[in-house]
């Protein structure tokens, strides 16, 4: 089956995690291939054209771009394993809704913590963790976001916590103090393989972010 799916991805990518915790929890074979993005593949570009970013999932010779859109996909084709989104119309309405909510705030947000500094980053830094205290509420003392099994939103997210390091080291801020229960909850999810293999360390990806920063933001001062 492996031959048959092809990842398209990047170690550092928290959207790429997404796809591996996707595929590890339906159990699927498959070949990953690291993209450099200063210097992007040619199957890269020509399996998303249109914003020629990873991940891309290519199931068959067919892509399949966008970290929600794939792990949707990979939900429905392999649904011989428990589901990632609900069956109830509502209940994955509202698991769709927040997985919005993830994918449209934290990477904005938090790349703005890391980032920058001075008042920008202070204004970056209160809105963020109004979000993750917002998510918190969501969660409520359910195990994961759709209760007792993973699911969408618990995918969407968990990524973003090998970024915690980095939110409170840039920040200058605790999340265990901030946001207590999403810390929780992502310890429960990290005891899960599908998640513990497809996060890298917390640290190694704070040095990675501090690099992106010189070249990104450093170099516009």
């Amino acid at each position: 089956m492996a031959e048959e799916v092809l990842l398209l991805d990047l170690w550092s990518s928290p959207f790429g995690m997404r796809a591996r915790i996707a595929l590890a929890e339906k159990e699927i074979e498959y070949e990953s291939r690291e993209e450099d993005l200063t210097n992007k593949s040619p199957l890269l570009l020509k399996m998303n054209p249109v914003y020629k970013q990873i991940p891309v999932l290519i199931h068959k010779g067919k892509p399949i771009s966008e970290s929600l859109v794939i792990v949707q996909y990979i939900d429905e084709v392999w649904n011989h394993k428990s589901p990632l989104l609900p069956s109830d119309p509502y209940q994955r309405a509202n698991a769709r809704f927040w997985a919005d909510y993830i994918d449209k705030k934290i990477y904005t947000i938090g790349r703005l913590v890391w980032g920058t500094t001075g008042e920008q980053q202070e204004v970056a830094k209160r809105e963020l963790v109004e979000c993750f205290r917002i998510l918190e509420g969501e969660i409520g003392d359910k195990t994961y976001f759709g209760g007792e099994s993973i699911g969408i939103v618990d995918v969407a997210l968990i990524p973003f916590y090998s970024w915690f390091y980095a939110f409170e080291t840039c920040g200058n801020f605790s999340m265990i103090q901030e946001c207590p229960k999403l810390v929780d909850w992502a310890k429960r999810c990290m005891q899960r393989e599908s998640v513990s293999k497809s996060i890298p360390d917390q640290y190694k990806v704070y040095l990675h972010l501090l690099e992106l920063k010189k070249r990104l933001f450093d170099s516009h001062e």
